[in-house]
């Protein structure tokens, strides 16, 4: 049987997982096939199939984050997906994840405020 391959950046998400590690309500689970973290059951922040980290925020914090070049749209198949934007890994993987813990936490807090509104 072959290896199952290692989603890229995998490590990154798993040092952002540390951050909820006192969060009961957080734990890892997949998107589309793709390792990500849940917050009572609802993905807050995936990995994408090219190793970005794809996270769900408000559409007017994602459309602001896009229009200043720091993340892009999602589109699954024709269908842009308004709330969840992507962030690719850069060069200096330090500065990448403090950007990627940064809208982690927002995610959190937006999907989390979700979940308890309803």
């Amino acid at each position: 049987m072959a290896d199952k391959k290692e989603a890229p950046n995998l490590d990154l998400l798993d040092r952002i997982s540390e951050d909820y590690k006192d969060e009961p309500e957080v734990m890892m689970g997949t998107m589309f096939r793709s390792p990500g973290l849940r917050v009572g059951g609802k993905i807050f922040a995936f990995l994408g199939f090219e190793g970005q980290l794809i996270v769900k925020l408000p559409r007017e914090r994602a459309v602001e984050l896009v229009g200043a070049g720091t993340a892009e749209e999602v589109v699954m198949g024709t269908r842009r997906m308004r709330e969840w934007i992507s962030f690719p890994c850069g060069d200096d993987r330090d500065a990448t994840l403090v950007l990627w813990r940064d809208v982690a936490q927002e995610a959190f807090t937006y999907v989390d405020s979700l979940r308890r509104a309803n």
